[in-house]
């Protein structure tokens, strides 16, 4: 399967110019409701007629609850604030859940709806460029401002097998679905996505085979998860200083692996990893072309096969 991401900066449903908020007013009860500013005059009037109706801390997190049903989200609204309204006179809220990030949602048909991680995320991109930029409502609902939180649940449900030390959003996939990078103590980390309501996870080492990046992993926790693989093969001894794959067949996965000491190998694993054979790179030019040490340096595509010579 071949990775491709758009490097492109996630945009909002909705703008910050679009959205004027609304102010609290306290009422004899101690609740508050939404309000505009009081207008005079006839067309004051008229516009007052026009404005959204007053409402309630209870009518708000209901009409929340509304619009994040309405959307499919599974979102069961805990709290809940109203934004302000569009100037097509749409109302935009921000609710937190009692699982998972909360969202900021604008009441279209369909609902227009973005959770809180890539909310921030987008902001945190268009800063780094500008840090006068308008980057749009945010949220700000204290459940739903711990957004590493929420990744590294992402990463538990997408079953990581790692002691994950840091997470960040990547982008759209050609599927449309949010692409994360979850980064791993000591070893190398994983880009996930969910599809159908359904987690697929990716080894940085094969994002990188096709010529993806993986920023919170390094060459050197590559390198560690690959010696790990070669636990009890013949290639148990090689200190692994650089990996990289090469490219997969019938037979199985194909790796390189450079040692601090002596000549590298090429290991083929099945899909668990478990080492079904090694090769030396001074015999193993019939393997993809050889090690990377031996020939012209080449990015193989791991939709490409390799010919393996037969296995003695």
């Amino acid at each position: 399967m071949k990775l491709r991401i758009a490097a492109v900066l996630l945009a909002l449903a909705f703008s910050a110019a679009s959205v004027a908020p609304v102010a609290a007013q306290t009422q004899p009860d101690g609740t508050h409701e939404a309000t505009r500013p009081a207008n005079s005059g006839r067309a004051g009037r008229d516009r007052d007629r026009s404005r959204a109706p007053q409402m309630t801390p209870e009518q708000i997190q209901a009409a929340a609850q509304e619009q994040a049903t309405l959307a499919n989200t599974g979102c069961q609204v805990t709290e809940a604030k109203l934004l302000g309204t569009t100037a097509e006179r749409t109302s935009v809220y921000e609710m937190a859940c009692a699982a998972g990030p909360g969202y900021i949602i604008e009441t279209k048909t369909p609902p227009n709806v973005t959770d809180c991680v890539v909310l921030a995320h987008s902001a945190a991109t268009m800063r780094a460029s500008n840090p006068t930029a308008d980057v749009g409502p945010q949220c700000t609902i204290a459940a739903n401002l711990d957004t590493q939180r929420f990744l590294r649940e992402y990463a538990q449900q997408a079953a990581v097998p790692c002691t994950v030390d840091d997470a960040t959003v990547i982008g759209k996939s050609n599927e449309g679905a949010i692409v994360y990078e979850i980064g791993c103590a000591g070893e190398q980390g994983y880009w996930i996505k969910k599809i159908d309501n359904a987690w697929q996870k990716t080894e940085c080492i094969q994002v990188l085979a096709e010529r993806g990046t993986c920023r919170l992993t390094t060459a050197g926790e590559i390198a560690a998860s690959v010696k790990k693989w070669l636990a009890g093969s013949d290639a148990a001894a090689c200190d692994v200083t650089e990996a990289r794959l090469m490219g997969q067949n019938a037979n199985g996965m194909f790796y390189e692996a450079k040692c601090a000491a002596g000549d590298g190998f090429i290991a083929r694993t099945n899909a668990e990893h478990a080492v079904q054979q090694v090769y030396p790179c001074a015999t193993a030019q019939q393997i993809g072309g050889g090690c990377s040490g031996r020939r012209p340096s080449v990015r193989t595509s791991c939709a490409k096969s390799l010919h393996e010579r037969p296995s003695e």
